[in-house]
């Protein structure tokens, strides 16, 4: 990596007054954030740090790319990919950002800190770290669609920080947009926000970021990005810091390094960090579950800094010292978490800790035991699983597990079904072996009341799709709030539906509409337990013995059902192979062969058509499942399965609980 060398921190000396020379943990709007302007005596002039936030596919990365491209962050004869900051093979694949990431460019003197924020609420986690680091927030808005539930969701959590906010309207040349409409949606949504008069007095920049051009008249059309760049710079506040102060850095971010080993990306908010210094971290330690720890106690950890990097377009370069205002990466403590401070050993003053959204929903994770366990992963017990999900939750604290009554089988705690889909599928492509179920909510009591968590989800849809659409929100539980018509005909409707009404919801969503529907959602908070909700109306067919799936046993299942699977797949008992038509379960036999005569007949020797099976993903295959189902995942397969496998223990705990269901209704009579 290439060493930048450092300079000297450029500083505009401010009042004196009679405040004490340095603050405490308590004098923050949020961590780091100095909340007495007089308390902040210097000004960092040549930095600028900013969060570009926006609902999904809205054109965040896109813009970042050529933000990069105009500040000179590429040679000219450099092979750029597209979306170069989406680097994770997942991000590309699924074309979302899952990750945060920073980069920085120098435009005119001034080094701009930029990090790239996810646009998905579950991935909302990354959003609120990435805003402990920055002073100001780029809101995109497309220019067609205008805002949507995440756009409303991550200026939600911009404002509660009290950071000023610059809005571009992107997307300006698609033949749909609607610039004037859009920015009153948006001053309707700061109000609705409680925005005060100096939030609500955001300035406007319209954008083209596939081809790189900004303007602040539509009048005019733009040729470069130098209005937005001017604009960012302009209404950024440069860092403030108090001068003498010991280091403080707020580790928002974990990354790894084959040579140096774990290290800590965050902020410098006060003092400066030098390769080689001392640094050390105060941590108070949680009570332990066996009460071994005492809760408040404080633990130290002391190191040395033995790499100190920083972003300089998509790469990271090596520097000697960071100052105010810089965002770093270093190593030097192994066991950092995020939410630490790295401070002075001499004076050490440690910040308040993150404060995140608690999780709505927990799916359980456990080693494969199905029969055909171990033949395609690398990692197969519940000891490699368990150091796996250790590492994931170090790494992002919006994810938590804890230990089940099952010693191989792990609750696992996330804001949504699309961010554990994504921990799944990243543990499956490292070859591990894993089953899990069906996503539940996470109920908590307030007076005696069950209380349940509620999303707002946006659908829009054909208008010959209404009625459909409806009954199905309306067996879910959902509320309707608003209907409008767009400009090309299509309806967008607004709910509030039980976050378990919306598992498994797409993929119906998607087959009422014939593919043609879009569905958008934020967390709404949680609100009364709204009752029974439907899920899946058919029942499963399921393989009553172990064996080779064929053709020839396929094909009289077909008629009654929707395959998984096709002729040649290794089948066992309790293993999912189909969607039943009716309500209940069949077992059947997917290995029944054809018994050979002597006899010939047109009938017996017509060809055998089968009709290829529904493609399962890791996504459809956790809404399908039911409370009584797994999901099987291996490095190359996704099977469905049965939590218990043999027919005749399913029988038996279905005849327990007849019993106990007419006791019950034998006692309330």
């Amino acid at each position: 990596m290439r060493r930048l060398f450092s300079r000297d921190c450029a500083t505009i000396p401010g009042p004196m007054n009679d405040s004490p020379s340095h603050t405490t943990p308590f004098e923050f709007d949020h961590p780091g954030q100095v909340r007495s302007v007089d308390a902040a005596t210097a000004i960092r002039a040549d930095v600028r740090n900013v969060a570009i936030v926006a609902h999904v596919d809205h054109g965040k990365t896109t813009l970042v790319d050529a933000m990069l491209k105009q500040a000179g962050a590429f040679r000219a004869n450099q092979v750029v990919v597209e979306r170069v900051m989406d680097s994770n093979d997942l991000e590309r694949e699924k074309g979302i950002t899952i990750l945060a990431k920073q980069t920085a460019v120098d435009y005119d003197g001034i080094r701009l800190n930029i990090v790239d924020t996810p646009g998905h609420a579950d991935f909302g986690g990354e959003v609120e770290r990435s805003l402990n680091m920055v002073d100001s927030v780029l809101l995109l808005v497309d220019a067609a669609e205008g805002p949507l539930p995440q756009t409303r969701y991550v200026l939600q959590k911009a404002m509660s920080h009290h950071l000023p906010v610059v809005v571009a309207i992107n997307k300006i040349d698609r033949s749909d947009a609607r610039c004037a409409e859009v920015l009153d949606a948006v001053y309707e949504l700061f109000m609705d926000l409680g925005a005060d008069e100096h939030q609500i007095d955001f300035p406007v920049v319209y954008t083209n970021a596939k081809i790189g051009t900004s303007t602040m008249d539509l009048a005019n059309p733009g040729t470069n990005l130098r209005p937005l760049f001017e604009l960012l710079i302009e209404h950024t506040p440069a860092p403030r810091y108090v001068p003498d102060h010991p280091l403080q850095l707020l580790v928002t971010n974990l990354s790894a390094n084959d040579y140096v080993g774990r290290m800590a990306v965050g902020r410098v908010w006060n003092g400066t960090i030098k390769m080689g210094g001392r640094i050390v971290i105060v941590r108070e330690e949680e009570e332990d579950n066996d009460g071994t720890i005492v809760p408040g106690r404080t633990v130290t950890l002391s190191g040395v800094v033995t790499s100190l990097t920083t972003a300089h377009g998509i790469e990271r370069v090596d520097i000697d010292e960071a100052f105010p205002g810089d965002i770093v990466a270093l190593a030097g403590i192994p066991d950092v978490t995020i939410g630490d401070t790295i401070t002075d050993p001499a004076d050490p003053r440690p910040m308040q800790r993150l404060d995140l959204d608690a999780p709505t929903l927990s799916m359980t994770f456990g080693a494969n035991t199905s029969p055909l366990s171990g033949r395609e992963g690398r990692y197969v017990t519940s000891r490699h699983i368990r150091a796996r999900l250790e590492k994931e939750v170090l790494g992002n604290v919006s994810i938590q597990f804890v230990p089940t009554d099952s010693a191989d089988t792990f609750e696992v705690l996330g804001r949504g079904e699309l961010q554990l889909a994504i921990l799944i599928e990243q543990m499956r492509r490292e070859g591990y072996e894993v089953q899990v179920s069906r996503p539940e909510v996470i109920l908590r009591t307030v007076g005696g009341e069950t209380q349940e968590p509620y999303e707002r989800i946006t659908v829009d849809i054909p208008p010959e799709f209404i009625g459909s659409v409806q009954a199905a929100l309306a067996d879910r539980q959902g509320r309707l709030e608003q209907m409008t018509t767009d400009a090309d005909g299509r309806v967008r409707m607004e709910y509030v539906i039980p976050v378990r009404g919306l598992i498994g919801f797409r993929g119906q969503l998607l087959t009422e509409t014939r593919g043609t529907a879009l569905m958008h959602q934020i967390g709404e908070g949680y609100g009364p337990w709204a009752g029974e909700v439907t899920h899946r109306t058919s029942g499963v067919l399921v393989a009553d013995r172990q064996g080779t799936s064929n053709g020839y046993a396929l094909y009289s299942l077909q008629e009654r059902s929707e395959l998984f699977i096709g002729s040649g797949v290794d089948v066992y008992e309790g293993m999912v192979i189909g969607e039943n038509a009716r309500p209940e379960d069949m077992d059947v036999n997917a290995t029944k062969e054809k018994k050979l005569t002597n006899m010939r007949t047109h009938s017996h020797d017509e060809a055998i058509r089968l009709t290829p099976p529904r493609e399962l993903t890791l996504e459809s295959a956790i809404e399908f499942i039911g409370t009584d189902e797994l999901v099987e995942v291996t490095p190359k397969s996704i099977r469905l399965r049965k939590r218990v496998l043999t027919q005749h223990d399913r029988r038996r705990i279905a005849g327990r609980e007849y019993d106990r269901a007419m006791a019950a209704d034998r006692d309330a009579r």
